[in-house]
């Protein structure tokens, strides 16, 4: 279990906002993995069912947090993933980056993390969030689209894996060019 700890904690993270948080979170979704083995059938991956209990404890994390009143989270603390002496430029299209995900909706942010944090085949990724395989496409696209024009709004460029995509920039002489955020190849099952 331990080797799926950083990719649950680096989900729950992105999703809630908080470090203290995600930790406690965390710890809890292990927690209940852990009383809920014995419950586990061989029907689904195991990383499906951890995710899917991980989704379910964030969504009550958050829609218990509606109801609080908001303390303000300064993105400054969240710390960009593993991004060691990176130039200026990069460090900011990351930021950038980080802060058009944060904008997206609950059920797009979930889908684009899942795929592109953790690193899930997209029907390891509906069986997590319980919809279609095409439900979860069409999340990820959209969410790939709206980082892709928050970023351009920013005047930052975005590539994709083979061709460039044309996002019109904001009257920027100079933009940074920051690449989709997508993991490397994963088996054909993916």
């Amino acid at each position: 279990m331990r080797s799926y700890q950083i990719p649950v904690y680096n989900y729950v993270l992105r999703m809630v906002g908080d470090r203290t948080l995600a930790e406690d979170l965390t710890q809890e979704v292990f927690l209940r993995v852990f009383q809920g083995l014995p419950r586990f059938s061989l029907r689904s991956k195991f990383t499906t069912w951890l995710f899917q209990v991980t989704k379910n404890r964030v969504l009550d994390e958050l829609r218990a947090t509606e109801r609080r009143p908001r303390a303000v989270v300064d993105l400054d603390d969240i710390p960009p993933l593993e991004v060691l002496d990176a130039p200026f430029e990069r460090l900011e299209a990351i930021d950038a980056v980080w802060r058009a995900v944060e904008r997206l909706s609950v059920d797009l942010k979930m889908a684009l993390l899942l795929r592109d944090v953790v690193g899930l085949s997209y029907n390891e990724i509906a069986d997590s969030l319980e919809v279609t395989l095409a439900t979860v496409k069409w999340r990820i696209w959209k969410a790939r689209e709206d980082v892709q024009l928050a970023l351009a709004q920013e005047g930052i460029e975005v590539f994709g894996e083979t061709a460039p995509v044309a996002v019109p920039a904001v009257a920027d002489p100079d933009p940074v060019v920051v690449p989709v955020l997508t993991p490397p190849a994963l088996p054909a099952s993916a």
